[in-house]
């Protein structure tokens, strides 16, 4: 049974929020049986909305849109799909209560605006908000269901699990297909491909294996019917052997602290570049404590000559983003924290400090266990944020591997 989803909004479609709803949305219906077959994204037009949800009519039993059901002009839903679907525009009470007990409780005035939001087609079925105003407009037409939500992320998850449960009760359907994911770390994309080109090439047509790389790992989704789900997902279990490292989506960090436990030894970080990013992304992770230490944010050269160790004549003659620095910086935070492992950065996030031969973006970092130690130079593009995230993670990605390689 096939779902289309109907972002509308001009804030979406330019790119100046970000589209968190779809997500939401297509997890929700997928893991009710529901293939979601397309996803359209229009803006603040009544051609362009109207177009938008004639042809997912078309091509799906179910379409959820969200957006548009405001109360200002650039709120178009309301009156495309009154024009769909047919009838006129109706006061409800039921829908005037609700926005009146939503104003009174933010202790708000109310205006005709705010009113018109009791004003709902004819021909739709409400849904009271629950957590807003504009209520849930539910359209049926010629056996198929249209469901029109707000497009304020908060409304949408909040009425989202009563409109699925809606939806399923009008369709009922079966759910034929399983999903399983995978994530899996210490090989490249390419290797993985080869270890399971066997597993592939036996795989039934009807299964789907889906490759997700990003740094340091690689997410596996299996997809399948149910009724060989299983045997499917037994064997793939059995070809990844040790390059498995959990079921699931693993951050980088849970790759990394999980390595750390079944080693049983532990870390710290010592930062100047990343302020403190690290920890932050170790310390995000339930449980860390038993085998992340601490850090030190050694900003200035003074807490990395007095806390860390660095040599003056070091900075002095290298400077604080240097090889040398950094290799000294791991090396201290490990003594000084009494931690097996550590990483150190040092680096210009910009967007200035930039010096002759050390542009914005460069990064120095170290990594070091008890077996090995390894330091590297990296030069992130894009802005202070950007280059303090990808320095992060690559400082967490490259104390895994050297742990993996020894």
């Amino acid at each position: 049974m096939k779902a289309s989803i109907v972002i509308i909004g001009d804030e979406i479609l330019i790119g100046r929020v970000a589209d968190t709803n779809t997500p939401a949305i297509a997890s929700a219906l997928t893991a009710c049986g529901f293939d979601v077959c397309r996803v359209r994204t229009v803006g603040d037009s009544t051609q362009d909305i109207r177009s938008a949800v004639v042809c997912a009519m078309a091509e799906a039993d179910i379409v959820i849109s969200t957006g548009g059901l405001g109360p200002t002009r650039d709120d178009m839903t309301k009156s495309v799909l009154t024009d769909i679907f047919g009838g006129e525009l109706r006061h409800d009470a039921s829908v005037a209560q609700n926005v009146e007990r939503v104003f009174a409780r933010r202790g708000l005035a109310m205006n005709d605006l705010t009113r018109s939001q009791a004003m709902v087609p004819g021909s739709c079925r409400v849904i009271q908000n629950t957590v807003g105003t504009a209520p849930v407009m539910w359209f049926e037409k010629d056996g198929k269901v249209l469901v029109a939500m707000p497009g304020v992320p908060a409304e949408t998850r909040a009425m989202l699990p009563v409109v699925v449960d809606a939806v399923v009760e009008r369709f009922h359907p079966c759910i034929e297909r399983m999903r399983r994911e995978f994530t899996v770390s210490g090989i490249t994309e390419s290797g993985l491909a080869e270890r399971l080109a066997p597993f592939e090439d036996s795989m039934p047509d009807d299964f789907k294996l889906a490759y997700l790389p990003s740094p340091g790992r690689i997410v596996l989704r299996l997809e399948g019917p149910s009724l060989l789900f299983e045997g499917q997902a037994e064997a793939l279990l059995a070809y990844l052997g040790d390059k498995l490292a959990g079921e699931g989506v693993l951050s980088p960090a849970e790759l990394l602290l999980d390595a750390l436990r079944k080693k049983g030894i532990t870390m710290a970080t010592a930062e100047s570049c990343t302020g403190g990013n690290i920890a932050h992304l170790l310390t995000s992770v339930a449980g860390c404590s038993d085998v992340f230490v601490g850090s030190v944010v050694s900003y200035s050269n003074d807490v990395k000559m007095r806390v860390l160790g660095v040599e003056s004549s070091t900075l002095e003659k290298e400077g604080a983003v240097s090889r040398d620095t950094v290799l000294e910086m791991v090396r201290g935070v490990r003594k000084a924290l009494v931690a097996s492992c550590a990483v150190a950065t040092s680096g210009i996030a910009g967007p200035g400090g930039a010096t002759e031969g050390k542009p914005v973006g460069i990064v120095w970092i170290a990594a070091s266990t008890p077996d090995a130690e390894t330091v590297r130079l990296y030069h992130f593009d894009g802005d202070r944020k950007a280059v303090i995230d990808r320095a992060s993670a690559t400082a967490i990605n490259l104390l895994s591997t050297l742990l993996h390689e020894n």
